[in-house]
């Protein structure tokens, strides 16, 4: 039986097995896009209708898009730097803001534009980005704007810190802000750039970069302003050791109560790291429809724990995958922090605490609950964003392996993403990003690196 002959945008066709949602798997499937959605599935027995432009599977996994809760894209400018990798959480900071107080607009665009080239290249198709260093006005704006440039799916925050190292908290004076200085910069960036239309590509949330970064006033008047302007709401919350003690010692209580005492405790809010919360605590966050960016190679190069994951989840709690800074991770393949997502729920819970299909359902819908885009992100039935992946996994890596493609897909690799298509154009063809100023801002983007880490 053959589909309608309409045109398609794009269609991509003999999948070896094409993921459709988590209760949907196609062998053998095709998927047609038009005008940036999703238009038709298919499997073998119907053929495909004709389109634009065909994309080949040829034989190999497709899923939707990876979609990343938590980053620091900025950080890629310090990556791996030598002084800060064996540190605390505490310790690391300390050592990087006063290089991250050299960011100025240029920076932001550099880093953003090989940031998201790398999200690509892991198969990530939308990326929520935390900035909380604002040494120089409009950083955003650099940002939002290289995202535009590319034409990825993404999601700023704007982050924000006004408690310095004078006011009892860790970064320096230069790097913060104040109170209304923070409140009126968000207001003007939400006005300017959020996008609340259905498959928008740009939109803005609200994000001060944890609760011991920022006075109790922002934190209580950040989330009204996000109320009164729909937008969502963002930070880091339990992450480590020393929060707890901070929380206690500054506020009389732990992090959680904390969080809910300044109006946080909402369904328009997603935390990163979320790794300390007792099980009433996390019983509290599921009952208010708090999302967890779940972050594991972060978790585990800083050694401060991990989130109970599994727990979360059976209470119905958003959970997705975040790569988190790249300062801290050091990479931004969302298909590392999925398999990594596997490997550490095994690791604590032993072998049937998680699956890949678990992994690959928390880094597609989990993700989009957190970002309160499940309607249209992290599947891809029809009428949803045309965002989706074809993986390429080396034939030697796969030798073996014919029972699974999911489980092969996490458990085999490395896997590189063949085919990135965000809003139905091709971002990724055959492993590259398309890109054609990519090899001229890494050399820019390795001028600046080299400056702002104060090396000749």
């Amino acid at each position: 039986m053959r589909m309608p002959s309409d045109d398609h945008d794009l269609l991509v066709r003999d999948c070896q097995l094409l993921v459709v949602d988590g209760a949907t798997e196609i062998p053998g499937g095709w998927i047609a896009l038009r005008d940036g959605r999703v238009a038709a599935v298919g499997g073998p027995d119907t053929a495909p209708p004709s389109a634009a432009r065909t994309v080949s599977a040829a034989g190999r996994l497709v899923t939707p898009g990876l979609v990343n809760t938590h980053h620091h894209i900025y950080q890629n400018l310090t990556r791996s730097f030598g002084p800060a990798v064996n540190g605390t959480l505490f310790d690391w900071l300390t050592a990087l803001y006063p290089l991250w107080s050299a960011l100025d607009a240029e920076a932001v665009h550099l880093s953003t534009y090989i940031g998201i080239a790398e999200l690509l290249m892991g198969g990530c198709t939308t990326s929520a980005d935390h900035l909380y260093v604002h040494p120089r006005p409009r950083l955003v704006d650099a940002q939002i704007r290289t995202a535009q440039e590319i034409g990825f799916r993404f999601h700023a925050t704007r982050g924000s810190m006004t408690r310095s190292v004078e006011d009892g908290g860790l970064p320096p004076r230069c790097v913060t802000q104040t109170d209304d200085e923070v409140l009126a910069d968000s207001e003007r960036v939400v006005t300017a750039y959020h996008d609340p239309s259905p498959g928008a590509l740009i939109r803005v949330a609200l994000a001060p970069c944890s609760p011991f970064s920022v006075t109790r006033e922002l934190m209580v008047e950040t989330a009204e302003l996000a109320e009164r302007l729909d937008v969502r709401l963002h930070t880091h919350l339990a992450e480590d050791g020393d929060e707890d003690t901070f929380c206690q010692e500054t506020h009389g209580c732990r992090p959680v109560e904390y969080f809910a005492s300044v109006g946080w405790m909402s369904d328009r809010t997603w935390v990163a790291h979320c790794i300390r919360p007792d099980g009433p605590e996390r019983a509290r966050l599921a009952a208010a429809g708090v999302g967890v960016a779940h972050c594991p190679s972060s978790n585990m190069l800083i050694g401060g724990g991990t989130a109970a994951v599994r727990e979360m989840r059976e209470l119905g709690m958003p959970v997705g995958i975040g790569c988190d800074g790249s300062a801290s991770t050091d990479h931004a393949s969302l298909w590392m922090e999925t398999r990594g997502a596997l490997l550490l729920a095994r690791y604590r819970g032993g072998p049937a605490a998680m699956n890949a299909r678990d992994a690959l359902d928390m880094a597609t819908r989990g993700s989009a609950r957190c970002l309160g885009r499940a309607d249209e992100l992290g599947h891809l039935r029809p009428g949803a964003c045309g965002d989706l992946v074809v993986w390429d996994t080396h034939e030697v890596a796969l030798a073996g392996s014919f029972t699974d493609p999911v489980e092969a897909w996490l458990r085999c690799g490395p896997s590189r993403a063949w085919t990135t298509i965000v809003a139905g154009r091709v971002l990724v063809d055959q492993g590259e990003p398309q890109l054609p100023a990519l090899e001229e801002k890494l050399r820019e983007h390795a001028r600046v690196a080299r400056r702002i880490q104060r090396l000749k």
